[in-house]
């Protein structure tokens, strides 16, 4: 499988350019205050979809062959990469089938079926819905869509870390949640090329940690996947990701669905700003980690489709003051 390099990310920036506005990225002093640290939070909580995903999604269908196109793909996740398929699909004119976790997010399979994909709610874990997705490609000769095994879905997020480079400079370190990793590696192969200096760190449940314990372990492991953060509630590893973080990674850390929720909170109070479980992850991880103090840092808030039970935490809880 080949790996995405940067001037495949420069390519996917011109691609995007007239298609999608670069994403705010502000700072807020309360919420330094609260962190103790110098925080820039990179507003993907804001694109047409709700999460960052969109970007790779629009760069996946450009690269399309026409045959693709006209046969028609089919993906499986847990709702912002379907959400980016559809969105990207229904742009394309190409059929667009997901097989998703009948326990999914209802917001984003309402949203994703809205864009035009035909979803398919299919077993109690993504790994499930991923069997599920090749039995639909094999029966209805569909293309098949890796959420995480896919350089081009790589390649179109990693423009998010070039318009984040361009406009911080001296940044000590950039935070990415991850679920399938590819956030992370694109943040990776980005800072290569613009900022060997600053540190990727990487952050993830401690009730779905995969990812991180293929990381430290230098191969691809699976894990009990019982995180309720839908956007990083994957049982396994995603070899294309691991490869690129394994390179440029400097640390891969986790955090508790706890410590996740109180950073959502915060998000909410302290930056007027409304993150699913996933979006609030880097900043749990800048809460929990004195590495972080007196630190300029970047966060990506990578999305905002806060599920119902979500928003009712949020109206429920003691909000920090």
């Amino acid at each position: 499988m080949n790996e995405p390099t940067f001037d495949d990310v420069v390519r996917a920036a011109e691609f995007l350019r007239d298609r999608l506005p670069p994403t705010p990225m502000w700072n807020y002093p309360a919420l330094d205050s609260a962190a103790g640290a110098t925080v820039l939070v990179k507003h993907e909580n804001v694109q047409p979809v709700g999460a960052f995903k969109v970007r790779g999604g629009l760069v996946f269908f450009a690269g399309l062959a026409e045959a693709d196109r006209r046969r028609g793909v089919v993906t499986y996740s847990t709702g912002n990469h379907a959400q980016s398929m559809a969105y990207a699909a229904a742009r394309s004119g190409a059929r667009c089938v997901i097989a998703m976790p009948e326990g999914t997010n209802a917001v984003k399979v309402r949203a994703a079926r809205a864009l035009g994909a035909e979803v398919e709610l299919y077993g109690a874990s993504l790994a499930e819905s991923h069997k599920r997705a090749e039995e639909l490609a094999a029966d209805q000769d569909l293309l098949p869509v890796s959420p995480g095994d896919e350089p081009a879905l790589i390649a179109g997020v990693g423009t998010l870390y070039r318009e984040l480079f361009a406009a911080a400079d001296q940044l000590d370190a950039v935070v990415v949640p991850a679920g399938s990793g590819t956030g992370a590696a694109a943040a990776c192969l980005v800072a290569e090329g613009m900022a060997e200096h600053c540190e990727i760190i990487a952050v993830q449940s401690s009730s779905s940690p995969a990812g991180h314990d293929s990381w430290h372990a230098g191969e691809l492991l699976e894990r009990p996947n019982l995180t309720t953060v839908d956007g990083l509630a994957t049982g396994r590893a995603f070899g294309l990701p691991q490869r690129i973080l394994r390179r440029r990674l400097d640390d891969f850390r986790l955090v508790s669905d706890e410590q996740i929720a109180t950073a959502r909170r915060l998000l909410a109070t302290h930056a007027h700003t409304l993150a699913e479980g996933s979006g609030a992850a880097a900043l749990a991880a800048v809460l929990n980690d004195d590495r972080f103090a007196g630190k300029r840092v970047a966060v990506i808030c990578s999305g905002g489709n806060a599920s119902p039970e979500e928003l009712a935490e949020l109206a429920a809880a003691d909000m920090p003051g």
